[in-house]
């Protein structure tokens, strides 16, 4: 969205008092006086839209034993932490960023995993490698793009095929995660091969309403 400077005549106190609530929010001035007139005027503006899909977010995976949501409201990006079964149970954290225009992307979904282990390394990089290819297939017509790097996968967030809500698209993401982390998982402790992860997936597509 177009910003554009204006210049306005404000009371001090009245100022005052907003420098001191965006503090309080971890924004500045201009953003929050931008949500205030937004909401009198009863616009969403795009912060306010991905600050709504986030909190939405939150709440779904809340309930979640597998997966730890942690969202700080105005920020950027929402993180979910999640423990892999393998060996000594290392981590990993999966973190969504939504773009305020999402002409090409909605955003983008990173998963990052901090390791020494070279076998852990390799599993997950093959992991990937799969899990791509099935999307590749499945997803075929879908504009999705890729990228790994050290200690970190990248795929972006597609657009929906159609108008949908916050909530539905907090669900959508949400419901990825959780089909993502339940796949690796199963992929990385052998409960599931190849096969078994497209048939995960093809059953997940039957069930979802919005493809991200």
């Amino acid at each position: 969205m177009k910003k554009t400077l204006y210049s306005l005549m404000l009371n001090e106190e009245v100022v005052r008092e907003v420098d001191a609530l965006a503090h309080r929010l971890g924004t500045n001035r201009s953003n929050l006086i931008n949500q205030i007139l937004a909401e009198y005027v009863n616009y969403t503006t795009p912060e306010r839209r991905i600050n709504d899909i986030f909190s939405a977010i939150e709440q779904l995976m809340k309930p979640s034993r597998d997966l730890v949501p942690y969202f700080a409201p105005n920020a950027p990006t929402i993180s979910m932490k999640s423990s892999l079964e393998y060996k000594y149970r290392p981590t990993v954290k999966y973190e969504v960023e939504l773009y305020h225009t999402g002409e090409k992307a909605l955003g983008e979904l990173s998963v990052i995993f901090r390791t020494q282990s070279a076998s852990l390394i390799s599993a997950l990089a093959d992991f990937f490698r799969q899990w791509k290819r099935i999307e590749d297939i499945r997803l075929n017509g879908k504009n999705i793009s890729y990228a790994m790097y050290e200690g970190k996968f990248v795929r972006s967030i597609s657009v929906p095929d159609c108008d949908c809500s916050s909530d539905e698209l907090a669900a959508a993401i949400s419901d990825y995660i959780q089909l993502l982390d339940k796949a690796m998982k199963g992929y990385l402790a052998g409960r599931m091969d190849v096969s078994a992860l497209d048939s995960l997936y093809a059953a997940f597509m039957k069930q979802q309403k919005i493809l991200i």
